[in-house]
């Protein structure tokens, strides 16, 4: 039944319009694992699309081809995953601009030479001559390492500092075949 409430239907993809469908926009790697192409991702933004114009998966997997209503769904989602990384990169972006710009203060701090200020007056040395102030070198130095390590967390450069979860239940399941296959004294059962 036709109510004329529904959204108008673009006729810019789809098996019906000689565009290709999601299948035929498929390629392959060397592994013969599937890869993401500029035309796939088009047609997964456009999926998006026409989810955000309230279309049903079922209809968007028609209306683009795609073989059943979870390859619309899984469209979707990869659009939407797409639009999180490029607005995490551009929020990253930013992040590396504001560090770069924090460490360049450091530097400037660095590369002055500050006098030691004792009760309002700088102390000088026996030639008259003012004193550094070192301390203040030394917690610009401090502050120049915890901005390049705010770099490399926000960059991933930094190795793992533990085994992840899975490393360890894996060590816990093969500890426990070998205590079932040893026995718990560590003896094999059928020597």
């Amino acid at each position: 039944m036709n109510t004329g409430n529904e959204p108008p239907v673009p006729a810019e993809d789809g098996p019906d319009t000689g565009n290709p469908t999601p299948a035929e926009l498929r390629m392959r790697d060397g592994n013969q694992r599937f890869t993401r192409n500029p035309d796939t991702a088009a047609n997964d933004r456009r999926a998006a699309e026409l989810r955000a114009q309230h279309w049903t998966y079922q209809r968007i997997a028609d209306h683009l081809g795609y073989a059943s209503k979870s390859g619309a769904i899984d469209a979707v989602r990869r659009a939407v995953r797409d639009a999180c990384a490029t607005a995490g990169r551009d929020l990253i972006n930013l992040e590396v601009q504001r560090l770069e710009a924090m460490y360049d203060e450091v530097l400037g701090i660095l590369q002055r030479d500050n006098p030691v200020v004792s009760h309002g007056r700088i102390v000088k040395d026996d030639a008259g001559l003012p004193l550094v102030d070192d301390e203040l070198k030394l917690k610009a130095v401090d502050r120049a390492l915890r901005t390049r390590e705010s770099f490399r967390k926000l960059l991933g450069l930094d190795a793992p500092s533990r085994v992840s979860v899975e490393a360890e239940q894996l060590g816990r399941e093969i500890g426990r075949l070998l205590d079932t296959a040893l026995g718990p004294d560590g003896d094999d059962p059928d020597a």
